[in-house]
């Protein structure tokens, strides 16, 4: 028998601002028409002044313990996926553990920027496969917004706000690819490419910065690894592409993620979509869209899911599950 983790809850929570891309031609030399083609993004939504991605990532909790259908002093353990915690520290995962009134367990955060939840998830599946946890809380949370250059067009239009958290529970499988949950995990990173993608502030510098991105090379980049993350967790069960009910991609661009489905040779009816919704949310990207999946119909039980991103580091990754 082999101890799984199985997917429990899923939920999500977006600030209430919806930006349209029409808002950036009011102060940008864009366009909507320009934005769309070049992303597929059409509108993101923006935190409110003082909302914290503590906030998203406790409305999200809540969701996916809902879910559940389980109390907060039940889980063992909440992993934090963010960039944009809400101070240097401590940790937004604790501040998240006593608003859910968890008195209990340990919680911490985990940054790989858009990778971060992939990062996360195989990080709650470990601490489940060996024991130390039996229900552990992942949350995928950002603000990019705060981290926008406003004149910069290229970056400013493709992010925004958001948080999407899952529920994972140790449960017996057989040990065949047929168990529900987290049947492989990859994780890789290159710190030769961590210009590529960035924010040029921080403790050295005493400012919150900006982000600044190569875009030219963070696509060629995002393409070739993508695919290869999503290859190499499959290899390591023995399964395929032609076995994938769904690919749920990091929801950073639309270019990138129906070049990634083409390389895996998966049609775009069996890939989640929802960047022309939220725009690039980061670590909060997958968890999302995982949520919206579930809420349309599309994620039923039994159903075989890849799920990969990739971030500044640069850091990639990949998940094969059974939902």
């Amino acid at each position: 028998m082999t101890i799984r983790a199985v997917v429990r809850g899923v939920g999500h929570y977006l600030p209430t601002r919806v930006v349209p891309n029409s808002e950036f031609e009011t102060f940008l030399e864009t366009s909507d028409e320009w934005i769309r083609a070049r992303s597929g993004i059409e509108r993101r939504h923006f935190a409110a002044e003082g909302e914290n991605t503590s906030d998203l990532a406790v409305k999200a909790a809540q969701a996916a313990l809902a879910d559940a259908g389980i109390e907060a002093d039940t889980i063992d353990a909440i992993i934090l996926a963010t960039s944009t915690a809400d101070q240097t520290f401590p940790a937004a995962a604790t501040i998240v553990q006593d608003r859910l009134g968890m008195t209990k367990g340990f919680a911490f955060d985990v940054q790989a920027v858009c990778a971060g939840f992939i990062f996360a998830l195989s990080n709650a599946n470990a601490l489940i496969v060996s024991g130390q946890a039996k229900r552990v809380l992942v949350i995928g949370a950002e603000t990019f917004s705060r981290l926008m250059d406003w004149t910069d067009r290229a970056t400013c239009v493709l992010f925004g706000d958001g948080a999407g958290a899952l529920v994972l529970e140790a449960e017996t499988g057989a040990g065949t690819t047929d168990d529900r949950g987290i049947l492989a995990t990859d994780l890789n990173s290159d710190g030769r490419y961590r210009d590529l993608l960035y924010v040029d502030g921080g403790v050295s510098t005493g400012t919150t910065g900006h982000l600044r991105m190569e875009g030219k090379e963070v696509f060629r980049h995002a393409v070739e690894k993508l695919a290869s993350t999503a290859h190499t967790a499959l290899d390591k069960v023995d399964l395929t592409g032609a076995d994938i009910d769904w690919i749920v991609p990091h929801q950073a661009n639309l270019r990138i993620i129906k070049a990634t489905a083409q390389r895996m040779q998966v049609p775009m009816d069996r890939v989640i979509v929802t960047v022309q919704d939220h725009g690039n949310t980061s670590a909060a990207s997958i968890p999302l869209a995982l949520s919206v999946g579930k809420a349309r119909g599309q994620l039923k039980t039994g159903d075989l899911v890849v799920t990969e991103a990739i971030g500044g580091g640069l850091a990639w990754g990949s998940v094969v599950l059974r939902w």
